[in-house]
């Protein structure tokens, strides 16, 4: 699903950047260039939707850790 249509952000993205560890609100908006030039803002008012999907991505394990 599109969190961000100016940036063609996913929580796809967003949860990669989680197991990345990259979860605060300040590394999210710094990694997906959240209130750039290009984009409408509305994403980094909404932040918060951005941090929990990234921080559930870190609690979960990867498919590929669970077949090991």
């Amino acid at each position: 699903m599109y969190l961000c249509l100016c940036k063609g952000i996913t929580d796809s993205d967003v949860r990669e950047a989680g197991r990345n560890g990259i979860v605060m609100p300040c590394q999210l908006r710094a990694k997906f260039g959240l209130k750039e030039a290009g984009c409408c803002g509305r994403c980094s008012k909404n932040i918060q939707e951005y941090v929990q999907i990234a921080t559930s991505a870190c609690q979960t394990p990867s498919p590929s850790a669970l077949r090991n």
